[in-house]
């Protein structure tokens, strides 16, 4: 990290920190003389969509909303291709991290992110690259037995949902957690560090994305008023659409965690699905 930093953005770090593991990334919070840096990485493949959700970011600082600014390489570019993805850098908003289990915090939380769905609602980029569902028959599927059944489940009763309901589509963030948001206790401005990995789809697949990183919907009351308050999805799409695109979101964890071999996420997700009604 440090050589990359150095060689590619001529950034000489005094500290770096991780940032909590999300589920589409992971993410460094860098400091480098008096300026505070966050460095994201990402899959190769997610490139494009990542210099999407940096235009994103851009277009967010034009209306107003504030969000990390994307600092381009010395060649000019807005990621790096590394060994073990693609880096991007932004130049970190200030503030500090939003608590997810904090009910005001969780006000702010919703609230920013339904400000960020309407802000880009006329934003548009070749890197966007339209929702997706699972597939059910992939390979990777068969790590568990109880997998490829609730995966298949999930992915019928989405697809269910986009043709029998009319849903609200944008561009999506795509991993929501509240430490992505940051709160200037000086000004009462709050923004967030970054735009994700951009896409287009359900805005209600970000909402629920949001619930499970606040604990799933019992605990998420606060973040549900604060997205109902500012975003663009009436309250009866919200009500009707979370618990769907909430079993697809641990369905999403559960794929990815076969994926990649990580048996503390497939046993959270097979809780999670297993205690689910339907």
């Amino acid at each position: 990290m440090r050589t990359v930093l150095r060689d590619q953005w001529h950034l000489v770090p005094t500290a770096i920190t991780e940032l909590p593991m999300a589920m589409m990334s992971r993410g460094w919070e860098v400091t480098a003389g008096s300026e505070r840096y966050v460095a994201r990485l990402v899959d190769t493949a997610a490139r494009l969509p990542v210099e999407a959700g940096l235009a994103a970011a851009e277009h967010l600082r034009g209306v107003r909303i504030e969000a990390g600014e994307p600092v381009r390489t010395l060649a000019g570019a807005l990621t790096v291709e590394t060994a073990r993805g693609a880096l991007a850098v932004l130049r970190r908003p200030p503030g500090r991290h939003l608590d997810g289990a904090d009910p005001v915090d969780q006000q702010w939380w919703g609230e920013r992110l339904g400000a960020v769905h309407r802000a880009l609602q006329d934003f548009r980029h070749p890197g966007l690259r339209p929702w997706q569902l699972l597939d059910p028959e992939a390979a990777h599927l068969d790590a568990e037995s109880w997998l490829r059944p609730a995966v298949t489940a999930a992915v019928t009763a989405a697809t269910r949902l986009t043709v029998t309901d009319r849903l609200t589509y944008g561009v999506l963030h795509g991993d929501p957690a509240p430490e992505v948001f940051v709160l200037d206790v000086s000004t009462g401005r709050s923004g967030l560090l970054h735009c994700g990995a951009g896409g287009t789809g359900p805005l209600v697949y970000d909402v629920a994305a949001a619930v499970l990183y606040a604990g799933g919907p019992d605990r998420a009351g606060e973040l549900l008023d604060g997205y109902r308050a500012a975003g663009p999805v009436a309250g009866d799409e919200l009500e009707a659409a979370l618990p769907v695109l909430l079993r697809l979101r641990w369905a999403v964890l559960a794929e990815r965690s076969a994926l990649r071999g990580c048996r503390r996420g497939l046993a959270a997700a097979r809780a999670a699905l297993g205690s689910m009604p339907g």
